[in-house]
């Protein structure tokens, strides 16, 4: 399939590659000339700008856009409507707020143009794991582009099965769903952010806890030193805790058992917050999942080694710096 990609960024260049080795051929366009080089030397089709990018492309179109939320993505989405035609697609495969997805379809639809929010997981690994794809949109528009997702998706590799109820989505088992209408994508992705803040706070806090336990504020015969890089080591095997956030925890702590290249400041992109007014709004209680935001606010003032954790979580699956 033919495919526009605009944002060349760490996770929309490893996109561009990873369709371009499925066979998919891409016309890309960023800001960062160097970033379109770099692609155009793996194969793909350079654009000079949106409308150059669009003009490559045979109807009936569809440009994937990965760019920040908010402004850049705004403006983009903007420009592509004026430039595309009634049948083209529009796919926003950012962390956009699942509400501005429902506002710009309808102002693409007034010009024939279809919108795919696709929340899209997997960070900078993506290119060899695949990504877990949430898609909202038009069934039409969404099967037109299943050969892109099918590609994307990291397929169903060893995983075991489970016996699931007649009807499910058979693309689950593959790693992608049509989550439903336009913006329930970008939903769902929110929320399994939420919840990624809140599995990410409670190993930040556990490893705290271990590291601590050889504090001067215990009596003698209580403080044990315990060597965390095995223990996350050894809980990556077979434990009820195991997860690719562990993975990537073990890898941190293996290469510095103290974390000393990170201040322990967490960002928040966003989700974490959109969550929790998703939350407010459907009066739905989630303790753990404000805690962790409200713990990512407090880092920015004071550090502990359970936020130097986070820290080092979030650069081993997204490529984050502080």
């Amino acid at each position: 399939m033919q495919l526009g990609v605009i944002g060349l960024g760490r996770m929309g260049a490893n996109i561009t590659r990873r369709l371009m080795r499925g066979g998919h051929r891409c016309v890309v366009y960023d800001r960062d000339t160097g970033a379109v080089g770099k692609l155009a030397e793996d194969g793909a089709s350079a654009a000079r700008d949106l409308a150059d990018l669009v003009r490559q492309l045979e109807p009936p179109r569809a440009v994937w856009v990965m760019l920040p939320a908010g402004g850049p993505t705004e403006e983009t989405v903007k420009g592509l409507g004026k430039a595309m035609q009634a049948g083209d697609t529009v796919i926003d495969g950012g962390n956009t707020f699942y509400k501005d997805d429902i506002r710009r379809a309808a102002a693409l639809k007034a010009k024939g143009v279809t919108y795919v929010d696709v929340g899209t997981s997997g960070g900078v690994w993506g290119l060899e794991r695949g990504y877990c794809m949430m898609v909202g949109g038009e069934r039409e528009a969404v099967e037109r582009i299943d050969p892109v997702l099918k590609t994307l998706a990291p397929g169903r590799g060893d995983i075991p099965r489970t016996k699931r109820p007649e009807g499910s989505d058979p693309r689950a088992e593959e790693g992608y769903i049509h989550a439903g209408p336009v913006g329930a994508g970008h939903f769902v992705k929110m929320v399994h952010n939420g919840i990624e803040y809140g599995l990410m706070q409670a190993y930040a806090e556990g490893f705290d806890i271990l590291a601590n336990k050889d504090s001067d504020a215990l009596a003698p015969e209580e403080r044990f030193a315990l060597n965390l890089p095995d223990i996350a080591e050894v809980w990556r095997r077979g434990s009820v805790v195991a997860s690719w956030l562990l993975d990537l925890t073990a890898q941190a702590l293996a290469g510095d058992a103290k974390l000393d290249e990170y201040t322990g400041a967490v960002a928040d992109s966003g989700e974490g917050r959109w969550t929790i007014q998703a939350a407010l709004e459907e009066a739905v209680p989630a303790d753990v999942l404000s805690a962790a935001l409200f713990a990512r606010f407090r880092s920015r003032q004071a550090h502990t080694f359970g936020e130097k954790l986070l820290s080092a979580m979030r650069f081993g699956f997204g490529g984050h710096v502080e």
